[in-house]
């Protein structure tokens, strides 16, 4: 197979345009035919004549154009044909083997179930088609199978036994087909539009997971109201799918009609799942329904607009979870997987362009650039141009565009037509690679306050030079009373310096910068730790509020790191009245008394100059924890108690809050009750929320051998529970027993490693163990490598994102250096390596 690149600036309109599919399947594990019917015709704007239509791992059995036989000439990758000057009507029929389909892409099967995963290019590995997103179509399928469920995209318009016909009106790109057939039973739901049209809803599962579908459905429901209320949009169809499938590499799909879901991602019951999981399933069922029009009634002209629908969404999604529980809560974890996943990308050797300029493949740059990043830029054009200028724009941009497969220049030129502003400069965030440094720096003089700032971008592969970007900064001052001066207003930064003033000041102020995290970047500012916690005990805006004590912890622990400095008291005693302070969000509290993560802190010391030792940073993370719980050990059996939630278990933001500031609690009286708290939380646990934190408490401090033993018996026949007891295992494993925790869980007879999600909890589980995936020994550096190997001539893409593991090696001291670089090199000279893997882990060696 071709590595060839593809680039952004090579694109040329398709050749033939497509009016019509007719699909027949004939169902069987080992050798499914697929018989297509497609009406072509050329495109007139298109200066390309070649009838090409892509095809990988298709056994060709025939072929004709207008009921007369052809013969292509076939390669592995697609098949070229002569073809008439005017329209006609192609037919072919292949062979699938979904059995034998172990990279789950295309048509293959989980659990004598089958399912589809088109996007970005699986649908050529079901038939012969153009599969580019800017190849819309309508089509209809017809499923022939021994199975009493069969669906596809759209409305059901005939069936029988042992057949069923679909038909989806609105045309969409190839991505976007889904077939489901199996065993399978309804959640079933009801829900009227707006305008009055009642639409059937179902959530399709195994007959044993009906009683986890309830919470997934009513998450459906609030999101097509939110959807109509918020946005104006209505759905389209008599009809609304969910299938929950096991062996799925993402987290879900949004296919027309019919959105296929890992069924970690749907499936949720008090007794499984945690407060965690339901949000997390609450998002996604609401970000796939939200992809209806933002992905589907107007998709991306092609792969490297990517970003176009997933950051709209992303941002949609965002919003909608901020609606449902707490936006202050929300904008925190946000930027918390912002920094943990984003900045480290725009960090090393994967970084890269929200929009990209090139791409090997595709299914590579599904990345949290193109997600988190995508959304944070819809968030600051929101900013600049204010509510009801976004709400105008966002619908000329549905009026405008439905239908069509668009570009972020259409994107921004809705905006430009609504507001008269001029996007140019700020469309560089879809095309400049890395994260924005801002210097600020102040002055107090006759009463007026000079704010300045200075905005800088490091190199990124391939982009040596950055110019200024548009960056909204929102400001606010506080006095020595700690009363607000100055309220929240956003700064408008074009230049690579400005400055600007705020008159009539009678003593210096605290600056609040960056309120909102209004921009993704990183703020450089001369400061100290009175400062912060003063912005900690008075700050106005719950970002900074958090922020600031999260900055208080982080110069603390690393001074601890460098030369043993102990922690200041007003540090400690600043912790200890966030904690106890009633006016505060439970959930928000549960976050500031949280520690920077392992990988948090590693950065932070980078970037400070300082090589970090993953194990010095834990073994300080752990001595941090016992100092605070000494801190603060009589106020937490107090807390601990008033955050107790009575009545029967609900999701829901307000006891979901307490419940993880009772978590925090718990873990710190872990480290001074040798886990007596915690055991007795563990027996007495009516839902995962509070069984799997006391647990974690345990393990936290050595103990709770004989609970993780109980826990395995208990719900041995749960895989969903039983992803969260592997994962467990390794993430909170001592360094010193990490790769041996993973390695003897890799041979429990539960391991399916061909399984992705249990993979991810067995080895990712090790990845977020940085002190035990960094170990001095290199074990854990050689068993991920060992594993990946393995995984990739079945799983090409689940190999390639987990091989990001390594992306940070450059950070590290040089013996771990030349340990993860032996590691990747290995991989990569793997012969017959796929072409995912390979491509990412030559970006990530640069």
């Amino acid at each position: 197979m071709s590595d060839q690149t593809i680039y952004l600036k090579d694109y040329t309109a398709p050749a033939f345009l497509v009016d019509e599919v007719h699909l027949t399947f004939f169902l069987a594990p080992k050798a499914t035919r697929v018989v297509s019917k497609i009406k072509f015709r050329p495109n007139p704007d298109s200066s390309a004549t070649e009838f090409f239509l892509h095809g990988e791992q298709l056994r060709f059995l025939g072929a004709k154009i207008d009921g007369a036989q052809v013969t292509p000439t076939l390669t592995d990758t697609g098949l070229t044909c002569d073809v008439p000057d005017g329209p006609f009507t192609w037919e072919a029929e292949v062979e699938v083997a979904p059995e034998d389909n172990t990279a789950l892409e295309g048509l293959y099967m989980s659990g004598g179930m089958y399912c589809t995963q088109c996007e970005a290019e699986g649908f050529r590995k079901i038939t012969y088609y153009p599969d580019r997103p800017d190849v819309m179509s309508v089509f209809t399928v017809r499923v022939e199978g021994d199975y009493p469920v069969l669906l596809s995209n759209g409305n059901p318009t005939a069936a029988g036994e042992g057949w069923a016909e679909w038909h989806d009106p609105w045309p969409k790109p190839a991505y976007l087909f889904a077939l489901v057939a199996g065993n399978l039973v309804n959640h079933p739901g009801t829900f009227t539009t707006m305008s009055g049209k009642e639409v059937e809803l179902n959530i399709w599962v195994r007959p044993d997971d009906i009683g986890k579908c309830a919470f997934g459905m009513e998450a459906l429901k609030r999101s097509m109201i939110w959807d109509e209320e918020v946005y104006g949009r209505e759905y389209d169809l008599d009809i609304f799918n969910i299938v929950a499938v096991d062996d799925f590499n993402m987290g879900a799909m949004e296919n027309k009609g019919l959105n296929i879901f890992n069924s970690s991602a749907v499936l949720a019951s008090p007794e499984t799942s945690t407060d965690a999981n339901f949000e997390r399933i609450e998002a996604i069922i609401a970000h796939e329904y939200f992809h209806n029009w933002t992905g589907n009634r107007i998709t991306c002209r092609d792969w490297f607009q990517l970003c176009l629908k997933e950051g709209l969404t992303v941002f949609r999604d965002q919003q909608f979870t901020g609606d449902m529980r707490s936006h202050a809560v929300k904008r925190i974890s946000d930027v918390l997987t912002l920094r943990a996943r984003q900045f480290r990308e725009d960090n090393g050797p994967l970084a890269h362009p929200v929009r990209p300029e090139s791409f090997v493949e595709i299914n590579n740059f599904y990345t949290a650039t193109v997600y988190e990043k995508g959304a944070e830029i819809i968030g600051m054009l929101k900013t600049l141009v204010g509510d009801e200028n976004y709400a105008k724009a966002v619908q000329l941009y549905f009026d405008r565009h439905d239908g069509d497969a668009a570009t972020i220049e259409d994107w921004l030129k809705v905006f430009e037509d609504t507001t008269g502003r001029d996007l140019t400069q700020f469309k560089l965030w879809y095309g400049q690679a890395g994260t924005p440094r801002i210097a600020v720096t102040e002055q107090l003089e006759n009463g007026t306050y000079t704010l300045t700032f200075k905005q800088s971008t490091p190199a990124t592969p391939g982009q040596p030079i950055k110019d200024p970007r548009v960056i909204p900064v929102a400001v606010g001052l506080l006095n020595d009373q700690g009363e607000e001066t100055q309220a929240t207003t956003v700064l408008e930064i074009t230049e690579a310096e400005q400055s600007f003033t705020f008159s009539g000041l009678s003593s210096k102020p605290t600056p609040s910068v960056l309120r909102g995290f209004s921009a993704p970047v990183i703020i450089e500012r001369q400061s100290n730790n009175s400062e912060r916690a003063f912005l900690l005990a008075h700050d106005t805006d719950p970002f900074n509020k958090w922020e600031a004590g999260r900055a208080l912890a982080k110069d603390c622990l690393s001074r601890r790191v460098i030369d043993g400095t102990p922690l200041p008291a007003d540090y400690l005693d600043a912790l200890a009245r966030v904690a106890q302070d009633d006016t505060l969000d439970p959930a928000f509290r549960a976050l500031a008394l949280a520690a920077p993560s392992q990988d948090d802190m590693a950065q932070t010391l980078f970037d400070a100059g300082v090589t970090p030792d993953p194990l010095k940073i834990y073994e300080t993370l752990q001595s941090w924890r016992q100092e605070v719980a000494e801190r603060l050990q009589n106020a937490l059996p107090n807390l601990y108690a008033a955050m107790h939630v009575e009545g029967a278990y609900s999701p829901d933001a307000e006891p979901a809050g307490k419940r993880a500031l009772q978590g925090i609690v718990l873990s710190f009286l872990s480290r001074l009750d040798s886990g007596d708290q915690a055991r007795a939380q563990y027996a007495a646990a009516d839902n995962m929320t509070q069984q799997l934190s006391a647990l974690s408490c345990l393990l936290s401090v050595d103990r709770g051998k004989e609970q993780l033993s109980a826990f395995y018996d208990q719900w041995k026949s749960d895989r969903l529970v039983m992803d969260k007891w592997f994962g467990l295992q390794t993430s909170l494993a001592n360094p010193d027993s990490a790769a041996a925790t993973a390695t003897a869980l890799t041979q429990h007879a539960d391991f399916d490693w061909k399984n992705p999600n249990r993979f991810r909890a067995v080895i990712g589980g090790l990845a977020m163990n940085p002190a035990g995936f960094h170990d001095p020994s290199g074990a854990s550096y050689e068993l991920v490598a060992d594993w990946l190997i393995k995984l990739d001539p079945l799983n090409p893409q689940t190999t390639a994102r987990m091989s990001t593991t390594f992306e940070t090696w450059k950070r590290y001291d040089a013996d771990r250096q030349a340990q993860m670089r032996a590691a990747l090199e290995r991989i990569q000279s793997t012969p017959d390596l796929s072409r995912d893997t390979s491509e990412m882990v030559t970006r990530i060696l640069g």
